[in-house]
């Protein structure tokens, strides 16, 4: 059961860290919104698409969030703890800092399994949705939007100049039309003093409703005669338009592919399995259809070198009058590394056996490569999805970590303010989130292993933490430990 003085230390922490949390929250909300504002306005979607696609992008937003929200609240907690003197008082009374943080240890703790959960089963389909709703959205066309004086040619085929329209917009005046040719139709100049719009929605159709025009229509030759326009006038005249492509519609997600952003640890993992098994397997057929490649691989050019050395020497040696090659009239090839090319009958068959042998190596060496090539692909997917899997605990796990550092160094700092704990805490956190995006590249490309991308800076500020709470429970500095007694 917490004490008195524990639940009043964990009371200090809930304001700062929701409103840390909200804050950091409208933050990255703003950032995505400016990024990708041009594709989402002036298609006509609908309000309830957007904020869908907002509500499924906070899901990554608040496994940001929580951790830094976690750092804010108990640099602040622990700061104005200390900055009212109450953490000497205790001290006095025989309490440990120690003991003051093990309810925010078991906080961070529970916070931090249930992030756990959260990127492991709804942080992978909130992604998967988000990326599946947003390909939509960029696939939706611009909505017919027609402006006084201006060419519009949002409509396939049709160019529209419009000199007056009502303010409702549904009424146009003095509107000229181009029409493009297409083999139903053909070119035509449409022009009318008054012009209706509506819409029939469920067919996804638009009428244009034409009064007192005319139209200009350009007709095909025939035999190679000059073009012949016609000229036809109208009180009134349709134009259907089908609207059905700039309609948003949405596209079944389960047809689109995952990758690793969007599947469990237990989907990533199965995949992993399934590329080690592919590994072996290729390696055994790579044996098993050349006995020879494990010797080959060693040095395979070094071979290859020699076999063409050898067929050179041959053929410039070898009489010009090949009427007359026999045994007695090739040179002799006891220098040949090759031993078997020493009893054959002639020259030609000693270059059929070193042309063979040449394309055999060369062969086995194609077939190395293309295997070396495959098993490397397939190691890369191997760290990318365990880099994943990795992440979705080192991250969490990274609430424990700001605890551990964040409250000590708040007792240090004696300092309860939210400006100060917010630039100590965008410091450690800029260092923390830099070594997860460089750990990530450096694990995709096989440099450190995906453990050590994604823990060094969990590892590095957990150590530091245990250095500044050493600092704090015994009153020492760091110089101590290394000073004789």
């Amino acid at each position: 059961m917490l004490n008195t003085l524990q639940r009043d230390i964990l009371k200090r922490h809930i304001g700062p860290f929701f409103f840390c949390l909200i804050t950091i929250l409208f933050l990255l909300l703003l950032q995505f919104l400016i990024l990708h504002i041009d594709k989402l306005v002036g298609k006509g979607l609908d309000p309830l698409i957007i904020l869908e696609l907002i509500g499924y992008q906070m899901a990554y937003m608040l496994v940001l969030a929580a951790p830094m929200s976690v750092l804010v609240a108990t640099l602040m907690a622990y700061g104005k703890f200390s900055e009212l003197s109450e953490l000497t008082a205790i001290k006095a009374a025989g309490v440990t800092p120690l003991q003051l943080m093990k309810p925010m240890l078991v906080t961070a703790l529970l916070l931090g399994v249930f992030l756990a959960w959260f990127s492991n089963s709804v942080l992978p389909e909130s992604n998967f949705k988000a990326r599946s709703l947003f390909l939509d959205i960029r696939m939706k066309k611009p909505g017919f939007d027609l402006r006084t004086n201006t060419f519009y040619d949002g409509i396939e085929g049709y160019t529209f100049l419009v000199r007056e329209m009502s303010a409702e917009a549904d009424t146009m005046f003095n509107l000229t039309i181009y029409q493009d040719a297409t083999p139903t139709r053909d070119q035509a100049i449409i022009k009318a003093k008054r012009g209706i719009l509506s819409g029939d929605e469920q067919n996804y159709s638009l009428m244009l409703d034409l009064y007192d025009g005319s139209v200009y229509r350009t007709l095909p030759s025939n035999r190679g005669d000059a073009s012949r326009f016609e000229e036809s006038l109208f009180e009134k005249h349709r134009i259907r338009f089908d609207m059905s492509d700039m309609a948003f519609s949405r596209t079944n997600p389960d047809v689109r592919r995952r990758d690793d952003r969007t599947m469990s640890a237990q989907a990533m993992q199965s995949v992993i399995d399934i590329l080690r098994i592919d590994k072996a397997r290729e390696l055994i057929r790579l044996l098993d259809r050349n006995p020879a490649a494990q010797l080959i691989a060693i040095g395979p050019q070094h071979i290859e070198t020699r076999t063409r050395a050898t067929i050179r020497t041959i053929f410039d040696e070898a009489p010009t009058d090949t009427t007359q090659i026999g045994r007695e009239s090739f040179p002799p090839v006891d220098d040949s590394p090759y031993f078997a090319m020493k009893f054959l009958q002639n020259i030609e068959s000693q270059s059929a056996i070193a042309l063979d042998a040449s394309n055999g190596v060369r062969s086995v060496q194609s077939s190395i490569t293309t295997t070396e090539t495959n098993h490397r692909w397939r190691t890369e997917r191997i760290a990318q999805f365990r880099v994943e899997i990795i992440k979705k605990i080192a991250i969490p796990f990274g609430c424990i970590i700001f605890v551990l550092i964040g409250a000590p160094l708040g007792m240090l700092t004696r300092k309860g303010n939210l400006g100060v704990n917010t630039v100590i805490s965008a410091i450690l956190f800029t260092y923390y989130w830099i070594t997860i995006i460089q750990g990530e590249k450096l694990a995709d490309r096989l440099i450190v292993s995906p453990f050590m991308g994604m823990w060094f800076g969990n590892i590095t500020l957990g150590i530091l933490g245990l250095i500044l709470l050493y600092r704090v429970t015994s009153e020492k500095r760091i110089k101590d430990l290394w000073s004789k007694s």
